[in-house]
């Protein structure tokens, strides 16, 4: 059966759209169309998909999956190229890939596929003297590609740079064996981005390159037979920049120009024994019946998956995921009172969906207090919904008993 695979991306100013197709033996064909414009790809997007499809003599409803370049990038073209997908992953009933343009942008660039080739670091131009910015590492298992993701797409100040550099230099041991090359468009919009690597000789300058939809369908392929698709109503946009501007009372309250990134980096990290002192702090800081170290240390002693979020050399975040031959199951997430609210979270959350989806796992569940309306509003954003209720499941004052809320994200 041949596999007809249509792309969108639209993340930059370049709207793409691409049909990958892969026949019985293996091989395949794909066919591009491209245009370069600002503010044009809600009106062009969908006459570029029926001029593709049409030239390449495939109905709508031969299409087996739509996928995405999902940011990070501009806030509307996002949007298009998302809402086509889910408006065609509903009327033709097909799965939706969701591909990172970050890493769209990371694979462009041809690298040798090993534990020893240099970390990609993309930086996105995203005006007002900011960049995105997301680092993997390029491997190989089994015969196919793998791209590690070392830093999630996050956004810093174009002249945090030199700094963050220094600091992902320092935990991922980046130096003499083991170098980096700097990728995006950044390094075109700032010179100062690309004059980071005049002082620092284990990173290289590469191209000025932005995500374009060939490469968004080639992950898409490799994901789609990995199994790694979701259904059209749980696709969404990467922002990453929750706001561009200042709402009228926050200007009125003093705030002045736009919202800023964050100040400091934070990068993940496997969970080890040193870090339980910090990871049982912030769990005692967030919870009434916390876990104890000893809960921390006998998961690690199970196998349990766990990771922390390292800010300053200091431990600010946790997650600890169990992983079941058929689902996959957070048993424990926070975020240290004073770092919340800046994307700590949502990083350790997409790290346990990323090692879920690694394994084939289809789904992620996890229990929250129906009290707990913070805990609700961000997974309810982030894509889970509630499958029931598990009574009296988690310990309340006075010797009371509080119900659990059983949500779940569909990842497959």
């Amino acid at each position: 059966m041949t596999l007809h695979l249509l792309a969108l991306e639209t993340s930059s100013s370049l709207c793409g759209v691409a049909l990958l197709s892969r026949v019985d033996d293996g091989a395949i064909t794909l066919n591009v169309l491209e245009h370069d414009a600002v503010s044009e790809h809600a009106e062009r997007m969908l006459p570029m998909v029926d001029e593709l499809l049409e030239q390449a003599g495939i109905r709508p409803e031969h299409l087996s999956a739509v996928a995405f370049g999902q940011g990070p990038g501009g806030f509307t073209g996002l949007r298009v190229a998302c809402g086509v997908a889910q408006g065609m992953g509903f009327a033709l009933n097909v799965p939706v890939i969701p591909i990172p343009s970050l890493l769209a942008v990371a694979t462009r660039d041809h690298v040798a596929l090993s534990a020893t080739a240099p970390v990609q670091i993309v930086v996105q131009d995203a005006r007002m003297g900011e960049v995105y910015l997301a680092a993997y590492q390029a491997g190989l298992t089994a015969g196919r590609a793998t791209w590690d993701e070392l830093q999630a797409p996050t956004l810093i100040d174009a002249g945090q740079l030199g700094a963050w550099l220094d600091f992902a230099a320092g935990t991922w041991g980046l130096g003499a064996d083991r170098g980096a090359r700097l990728l995006g468009d950044a390094i075109q919009a700032y010179p100062a981005v690309a004059a980071v690597a005049d002082d620092r000789s284990w990173l290289k300058v590469g191209g000025a390159l932005r995500a374009d939809v060939s490469s968004v369908a080639r992950l898409a392929l490799q994901r789609w037979q990995e199994g790694s698709s979701v259904a059209p109503d749980l696709a969404a946009p990467l922002y990453v920049r929750d706001k561009v501007a200042y709402t009228t009372l926050e200007r009125d309250a003093g705030a002045g120009g736009n919202p800023r990134a964050p100040e400091q980096f934070q990068v993940l990290e496997r969970m080890q024994e040193s870090h339980l002192d910090a990871v049982a702090g912030i769990e005692a800081a967030v919870q009434a019946f916390p876990w104890t170290r000893g809960n921390f240390a006998d998961g690690l002693k199970a196998g349990y998956d766990a990771w922390v979020a390292m800010q300053s050399g200091a431990v600010v975040g946790f997650c600890m995921s169990m992983f079941a031959p058929d689902v996959a199951h957070l048993l424990v997430i926070a975020v240290d009172p004073g770092c919340q609210r800046t994307g700590v979270g949502a990083q350790l959350l997409h790290r346990c969906e990323q090692e879920a989806l690694k394994r084939g796992l289809p789904a992620i569940v996890l229990e929250v207090r129906p009290s707990n309306e913070q805990a609700l509003c961000f997974y309810r954003h982030r894509g889970f919904e509630q499958l029931g209720m598990r009574k009296d499941y988690y310990p309340a004052a006075g010797g009371q008993r509080e119900d659990a809320c059983v949500m779940q994200k569909r990842l497959a």
